[in-house]
């Protein structure tokens, strides 16, 4: 198949939707071979059985972009990598991994319901402070996850703004190369310096466990990588799905009175919303470490996959209707979190704070609407992460 140049279906969406022509690549060409402007070639795959099969086989597609052999412009895609669980492959990935997996269990993750739980009631207050309307994403969906995983770092709370501000601006690397490699840089130098003070001075958090559990046998630049792969994973990825599932909860009034009036079916709900929204639109770039034939296609060793998740979770392939929210329709587990030995560490703690953020929110304000027209919303453009500037809100 020819390449095709500069395609970005798989960043773009309309409304909560992925743009039709996912759909369609999907449906025609699941698998197409396409050229960017920086970069080696990239395989794009849209379904859910092979993006399964890619993340699924870490002997044959590797995480850890130093192994990258095809094409030009290295250095970008290298410098994007800030090393850590996501870029690792085993053995350091599963002794890494060893070493976090423990504190993100729920018997541990327990212990930080109360502290969710009050973070959750200082911003509903802040937003019956603040007066209506008020602007969901600030108010709540991007202070939540903030203060969660700044708790779970041991940030000093000075600074947590810029903390949240670096963050942030990483993720739209599509319009701002430059920035976003800054950002990468900004970040890591910041978590470097959390973890100099941790190894001098072990805290009740994350990174002081790992020190205190582990010492020498994990290094400065592992915990820098840990911390920033926690950060990516729990951060603006959860701030973007309070905000978006609000946004769908709104606009439901089905799915709002389950969720305000019934436990049980909250869960089935958030998981739903997860996997429609799927707002961690494409998995970390796989590298082909040999000749690999995946549904008919040759991909050569040295070349990236980039798998669509977005693309995958809407497959018809896995039943009816799947551009709707049905929370009680019957299929394998979605791909919201990725899949295989990178799927996401700490998927239960996101999934925890959308199950009491949602409620809370919806208890307070049982009559929370949109103030403005679904038409006049601005969503985020060509981003990994996808979102929403801003959700204005009354009651």
């Amino acid at each position: 198949m020819s390449e095709e140049a500069f395609t970005l279906v798989q960043f773009q969406r309309d409304g909560l939707d992925p743009v039709p022509e996912l759909a369609l690549r999907r449906a025609e060409q699941p698998i197409s071979r396409l050229q960017y402007p920086i970069g080696p070639p990239v395989w794009l795959v849209t379904r859910y059985d092979d993006t399964r099969a890619v993340l699924g086989d870490h002997k044959r597609f590797s995480s850890d972009f130093a192994k990258l052999t095809a094409g030009d412009d290295l250095e970008v895609l290298s410098a994007l990598n800030p090393g850590g669980l996501g870029f690792t492959d085993p053995p350091d990935h599963t002794r890494l991994r060893r070493m976090l997996t423990p504190e993100f269990t729920m018997r541990r993750l327990r212990r930080l319901v109360p502290r969710i739980e009050g973070i959750i009631d200082q911003r509903l207050d802040a937003m019956e402070e603040a007066g209506k309307p008020v602007d969901l994403v600030d108010l709540f969906a991007v202070p939540i996850p903030s203060l969660v995983i700044s708790e779970l770092l041991g940030v000093p709370y000075p600074d947590r703004e810029e903390f949240q501000r670096l963050s942030m601006s990483r993720f739209d690397f599509l319009g701002d190369i430059e920035g976003c490699l800054s950002a990468v840089q900004d970040t890591l130098d910041y978590l470097g310096g959390l973890v100099i003070e941790q190894r001098k001075n072990p805290g009740d958090n994350l990174l002081g466990m790992l020190v205190r559990e582990h010492g020498e046998n994990i290094t400065d630049d592992e915990l820098t990588g840990l911390a920033d792969g926690i950060l990516i994973g729990g951060h603006e990825t959860t701030a973007s799905m309070l905000a978006l599932g609000a946004l769908h909860l709104m606009t439901s009034p089905e799915h709002f009175a389950m969720v305000r009036d019934s436990d049980d079916k909250v869960e089935p709900v958030v998981d739903e919303l997860l996997r429609y929204l799927t707002v961690v639109q494409v998995a970390f770039p796989r590298i082909a470490l040999e000749d690999v034939e995946l549904s008919g296609h040759t991909i050569a060793a040295g070349e990236v996959v980039l798998c669509s998740l977005s693309g995958a979770n809407r497959d018809a392939a896995l039943g009816p209707d799947m551009e709707k929210v049905n929370p009680f329709r019957d299929m394998p587990t979605n791909l919201a979190f990725g899949y295989g030995l990178h799927r996401c560490v700490g998927a239960e703690l996101g999934r925890m704070e959308l199950k009491m953020a949602y409620p809370a929110l919806l208890r307070r304000f049982p009559t929370l609407k949109l103030a403005v027209p679904f038409e006049d919303l601005k969503f985020r453009e060509l981003s990994i992460v996808y979102g929403i500037e801003e959700l204005p809100v009354t009651w």
